[in-house]
Protein backbone atom coordinates (compact mmCIF):
# COMPACT_ATOMS: atom_id res chain seq x y z
CA UNK A 1 0.00 0.00 0.00
CA UNK A 2 1.31 3.45 -0.90
CA UNK A 3 1.84 6.22 1.62
CA UNK A 4 -0.28 9.33 1.00
CA UNK A 5 1.54 11.92 -1.10
CA UNK A 6 1.85 15.52 0.05
CA UNK A 7 -0.56 16.50 -2.74
CA UNK A 8 -3.22 14.13 -1.43
CA UNK A 9 -2.72 15.28 2.16
CA UNK A 10 -2.71 19.02 1.49
CA UNK A 11 -5.24 19.35 -1.31
CA UNK A 12 -7.67 16.47 -0.96
CA UNK A 13 -6.90 15.63 2.64
CA UNK A 14 -7.46 11.93 2.01
CA UNK A 15 -5.61 9.74 4.49
CA UNK A 16 -5.38 6.60 2.37
CA UNK A 17 -4.66 6.53 -1.38
CA UNK A 18 -6.43 4.10 -3.70
CA UNK A 19 -4.74 0.73 -4.03
CA UNK A 20 -2.77 0.83 -7.35
CA UNK A 21 -4.31 -2.54 -8.29
CA UNK A 22 -7.67 -0.81 -8.74
CA UNK A 23 -6.75 0.82 -12.08
CA UNK A 24 -5.43 -2.53 -13.33
CA UNK A 25 -8.81 -4.12 -12.57
CA UNK A 26 -10.65 -1.25 -14.27
CA UNK A 27 -8.73 -1.93 -17.49
CA UNK A 28 -10.52 -5.26 -17.83
CA UNK A 29 -14.02 -4.00 -16.96
CA UNK A 30 -14.56 -0.73 -18.84
CA UNK A 31 -18.28 -1.29 -19.37
CA UNK A 32 -18.77 -1.81 -15.64
CA UNK A 33 -16.76 1.22 -14.58
CA UNK A 34 -18.44 3.50 -17.12
CA UNK A 35 -21.85 2.26 -15.98
CA UNK A 36 -21.02 2.94 -12.35
CA UNK A 37 -19.54 6.32 -13.25
CA UNK A 38 -22.72 7.31 -15.10
CA UNK A 39 -24.85 6.59 -12.05
CA UNK A 40 -22.39 8.42 -9.77
CA UNK A 41 -22.81 11.56 -11.89
CA UNK A 42 -26.58 11.15 -11.86
CA UNK A 43 -26.61 10.80 -8.07
CA UNK A 44 -24.35 13.84 -7.70
CA UNK A 45 -26.87 15.95 -9.62
CA UNK A 46 -29.85 14.69 -7.64
CA UNK A 47 -27.98 15.16 -4.34
CA UNK A 48 -27.43 18.84 -5.14
CA UNK A 49 -31.11 19.16 -6.05
CA UNK A 50 -32.09 17.60 -2.72
CA UNK A 51 -29.89 20.08 -0.81
CA UNK A 52 -31.51 22.99 -2.64
CA UNK A 53 -34.97 21.61 -1.86
CA UNK A 54 -34.09 21.06 1.80
CA UNK A 55 -32.46 24.47 2.35
CA UNK A 56 -34.08 26.98 -0.06
CA UNK A 57 -33.55 29.80 2.45
CA UNK A 58 -29.77 29.47 2.12
CA UNK A 59 -29.31 31.76 -0.87
CA UNK A 60 -25.56 31.23 -1.31
CA UNK A 61 -26.01 27.45 -1.32
CA UNK A 62 -28.80 27.62 -3.90
CA UNK A 63 -26.81 29.98 -6.13
CA UNK A 64 -23.64 27.88 -5.95
CA UNK A 65 -25.24 24.46 -6.38
CA UNK A 66 -27.68 25.28 -9.19
CA UNK A 67 -24.94 25.30 -11.87
CA UNK A 68 -23.39 22.15 -10.36
CA UNK A 69 -26.65 20.31 -11.05
CA UNK A 70 -26.33 21.22 -14.72
CA UNK A 71 -22.64 20.29 -14.78
CA UNK A 72 -23.13 16.90 -13.14
CA UNK A 73 -26.01 16.05 -15.45
CA UNK A 74 -23.80 17.06 -18.36
CA UNK A 75 -21.18 14.63 -17.06
CA UNK A 76 -23.80 11.89 -16.92
CA UNK A 77 -24.58 12.51 -20.59
CA UNK A 78 -20.87 12.48 -21.49
CA UNK A 79 -20.42 9.07 -19.90
CA UNK A 80 -23.54 7.78 -21.67
CA UNK A 81 -22.11 9.00 -24.96
CA UNK A 82 -18.83 7.24 -24.23
CA UNK A 83 -20.66 3.98 -23.59
CA UNK A 84 -22.61 4.31 -26.83
CA UNK A 85 -19.50 5.24 -28.82
CA UNK A 86 -17.80 2.05 -27.66
CA UNK A 87 -20.88 -0.11 -28.29
CA UNK A 88 -21.17 -0.75 -24.57
CA UNK A 89 -24.39 -0.87 -22.57
CA UNK A 90 -25.50 1.10 -19.54
CA UNK A 91 -26.03 -1.64 -16.99
CA UNK A 92 -28.19 -1.55 -13.90
CA UNK A 93 -27.37 0.70 -10.97
CA UNK A 94 -25.53 -1.14 -8.23
CA UNK A 95 -25.37 -0.72 -4.50
CA UNK A 96 -22.73 1.88 -3.54
CA UNK A 97 -21.13 0.27 -0.51
CA UNK A 98 -18.69 3.16 -0.05
CA UNK A 99 -21.38 5.85 0.14
CA UNK A 100 -23.60 3.64 2.29
CA UNK A 101 -20.79 3.22 4.81
CA UNK A 102 -20.17 6.97 4.85
CA UNK A 103 -23.81 7.74 5.59
CA UNK A 104 -23.57 5.61 8.74
CA UNK A 105 -21.24 8.28 10.16
CA UNK A 106 -23.65 11.16 9.59
CA UNK A 107 -25.17 12.62 12.75
CA UNK A 108 -28.68 11.27 13.18
CA UNK A 109 -29.60 13.32 16.24
CA UNK A 110 -28.32 16.69 17.40
CA UNK A 111 -29.19 20.03 15.88
CA UNK A 112 -30.23 20.74 12.31
CA UNK A 113 -27.03 22.78 12.01
CA UNK A 114 -24.92 19.70 12.79
CA UNK A 115 -26.82 17.57 10.33
CA UNK A 116 -26.47 20.29 7.68
CA UNK A 117 -22.70 20.38 8.21
CA UNK A 118 -22.47 16.62 7.81
CA UNK A 119 -24.45 16.72 4.59
CA UNK A 120 -21.98 19.19 3.10
CA UNK A 121 -18.93 17.31 4.36
CA UNK A 122 -20.05 13.92 3.09
CA UNK A 123 -20.55 15.46 -0.36
CA UNK A 124 -17.11 17.08 -0.13
CA UNK A 125 -15.59 13.73 0.79
CA UNK A 126 -17.28 11.85 -2.05
CA UNK A 127 -16.07 14.49 -4.51
CA UNK A 128 -12.53 14.33 -3.09
CA UNK A 129 -12.40 10.54 -3.40
CA UNK A 130 -13.89 10.71 -6.89
CA UNK A 131 -11.19 13.22 -7.85
CA UNK A 132 -8.48 10.91 -6.51
CA UNK A 133 -9.97 7.94 -8.35
CA UNK A 134 -10.20 9.89 -11.61
CA UNK A 135 -6.53 10.83 -11.20
CA UNK A 136 -5.73 7.12 -10.88
CA UNK A 137 -7.65 6.43 -14.08
CA UNK A 138 -5.98 9.30 -15.94
CA UNK A 139 -2.61 7.76 -15.10
CA UNK A 140 -3.35 4.04 -15.10
CA UNK A 141 -5.63 3.25 -18.04
CA UNK A 142 -4.27 1.58 -21.16
CA UNK A 143 -6.66 3.63 -23.33
CA UNK A 144 -5.14 7.07 -24.04
CA UNK A 145 -8.48 8.66 -24.92
CA UNK A 146 -10.05 7.50 -21.66
CA UNK A 147 -6.99 8.68 -19.73
CA UNK A 148 -7.58 12.22 -21.01
CA UNK A 149 -11.35 11.81 -20.50
CA UNK A 150 -10.75 11.11 -16.81
CA UNK A 151 -8.21 13.86 -16.40
CA UNK A 152 -10.94 16.36 -17.30
CA UNK A 153 -13.28 14.78 -14.75
CA UNK A 154 -10.51 14.91 -12.13
CA UNK A 155 -10.13 18.66 -12.58
CA UNK A 156 -13.88 19.20 -12.30
CA UNK A 157 -14.29 17.11 -9.14
CA UNK A 158 -11.46 18.98 -7.39
CA UNK A 159 -13.44 22.19 -7.77
CA UNK A 160 -16.59 20.56 -6.40
CA UNK A 161 -14.78 19.28 -3.32
CA UNK A 162 -13.55 22.75 -2.40
CA UNK A 163 -16.99 24.27 -3.05
CA UNK A 164 -18.69 22.09 -0.42
CA UNK A 165 -15.98 22.92 2.14
CA UNK A 166 -16.32 26.64 1.38
CA UNK A 167 -20.10 26.44 1.73
CA UNK A 168 -19.74 24.76 5.12
CA UNK A 169 -17.34 27.49 6.27
CA UNK A 170 -19.65 30.25 5.05
CA UNK A 171 -22.51 28.99 7.21
CA UNK A 172 -20.67 27.68 10.27
CA UNK A 173 -17.64 28.36 12.44
CA UNK A 174 -14.50 27.48 10.49
CA UNK A 175 -12.84 25.76 13.43
CA UNK A 176 -15.89 23.58 13.95
CA UNK A 177 -15.88 22.68 10.25
CA UNK A 178 -12.16 21.86 10.39
CA UNK A 179 -12.54 19.56 13.40
CA UNK A 180 -15.52 17.70 11.96
CA UNK A 181 -13.76 17.38 8.58
CA UNK A 182 -10.80 15.76 10.34
CA UNK A 183 -13.18 13.23 11.92
CA UNK A 184 -14.69 12.50 8.52
CA UNK A 185 -11.26 11.93 6.98
CA UNK A 186 -10.28 9.48 9.71
CA UNK A 187 -13.55 7.60 9.33
CA UNK A 188 -13.20 7.47 5.55
CA UNK A 189 -9.73 5.97 5.98
CA UNK A 190 -11.27 3.11 7.96
CA UNK A 191 -13.95 2.62 5.31
CA UNK A 192 -11.34 2.46 2.53
CA UNK A 193 -9.19 0.06 4.53
CA UNK A 194 -12.06 -2.41 4.87
CA UNK A 195 -13.54 -2.20 1.37
CA UNK A 196 -12.57 -4.83 -1.19
CA UNK A 197 -10.63 -3.61 -4.23
CA UNK A 198 -13.09 -3.85 -7.13
CA UNK A 199 -12.61 -2.71 -10.71
CA UNK A 200 -16.31 -2.27 -11.42
CA UNK A 201 -16.89 0.64 -9.02
CA UNK A 202 -15.76 4.26 -8.99
CA UNK A 203 -15.69 4.16 -5.18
Amino acid sequence: METPTENQKNILGLQLPTDPRWADLVNISLEDILTDHAYCEQKAATSCISLIQRYPEKEKLVAELAPIVTEEWGHFRLVLFELKKRNLKLGKQRKDEYVNKLTEFQKKGGSDEERFLDKLLIFALIEARSCERFKRLSEGLNDNYLSNFYRRFMESEAGHYTLFIELAESYQDKEKVRLRWKEWLEYEKEVMTNLAVRGDRIH
